[in-house]
């Protein structure tokens, strides 16, 4: 295992480039009831360097992503009666991926067969650039064997209790007590990135192994991850390797949240607070 403490860095802009330059991101997020976590990731890949962001979301829940954020552009998705990205949606996400660079998939969409189909196919897509998050993960968990039809080259980001539901539906041992072993394992098995999130995010690809420093208890809130979500993903878009931007992803997010608790404190730092310090943190980087 190889341990690095090395961050990686942005290729400096050139002078006549464009916005198609710095990435099409696209966005599977959101429903009713849980608009914030798609505006929250669109917003953070915006501010992560996105040259273009599009949030793709259930049909009824649109309205409001849009009026969040005027900066990204949004994607009506067929839903079912509780307002949650339905089966049917799987043609259009298929229309749209040849026009974006990457994908992030499951910031509040929540947990149904249908939501399950629409990951299925999202992972036999060949060298499709996906990561996966939040309630995509609880979705993943639940389908079997999933690995074995995967085609698209995957970042997963779970939580403690994401990477443990992971772990029942993908491995007979127990669980580990220790996150580097944890989050190696996971990245193995499933030949993916894995940014194990909590104190210390660890960041692996199976071989090499990255412990994250920056962030504070803080950071700790609702709608903390999914401004990750966006900034790896804008990140993967701009062209850097699924392993550097989940590397930089997670030390630009830290130190985000470190400088907003410096203006905010620890106890009063809510996730948009992280956003509106990511300029200076990659200033700072």
């Amino acid at each position: 295992m190889q341990v690095t403490s090395d961050i990686p860095k942005l290729a400096p802009r050139p002078i006549d480039g464009h916005k198609g330059d710095f990435g099409k991101v696209c966005v599977i997020a959101g429903s009713v009831g849980m608009t914030g976590a798609a505006a929250l990731a669109g917003r953070s890949a915006l501010r992560a360097g996105a040259g273009l962001v599009r949030i793709a979301t259930a049909k009824s829940a649109l309205p409001i992503v849009a009026s969040i954020e005027p900066s990204y552009t949004t994607i009506p998705l067929p839903e079912d009666s509780a307002g949650r990205i339905s089966a049917k949606a799987v043609n259009t996400i298929l229309e749209i991926i040849s026009d974006n660079d990457c994908f992030a998939f499951g910031p509040g969409v929540g947990t149904s067969a249908d939501l399950r189909s629409v990951v299925e196919v999202l992972l036999e897509q060949q060298n499709l650039r996906l990561l996966i998050d939040g309630d995509g993960l609880n979705n993943l968990s639940k389908i079997k064997n999933w690995p074995d039809s995967l085609k698209a080259k995957l970042i997963l980001t779970p939580h403690p209790g994401e990477i443990k539901r992971l772990w029942a539906g993908l491995f007979r041992d127990p669980l580990p007590s220790d996150r580097q072993i944890q989050a190696t394992q996971l990245a193995m098995q499933t030949k993916s990135i894995v940014v194990l999130k909590g104190a210390g995010t660890v960041v692996t690809d199976g071989e090499k192994i990255y412990v994250n420093k920056t962030g504070n208890p803080g950071m700790a809130t609702a709608g903390s991850g999914d401004v990750l979500t966006g900034v790896i993903t804008a990140l993967v878009g701009q062209g850097m390797s699924d392993f550097e931007a989940a590397v930089l992803g997670v030390y630009i997010h830290g130190l985000a949240g470190d400088i907003a608790a410096e203006k905010t404190g620890r106890v009063s730092l809510i996730a948009t607070d992280i956003i509106d310090a990511l300029p200076k943190a990659f200033m700072q980087s």
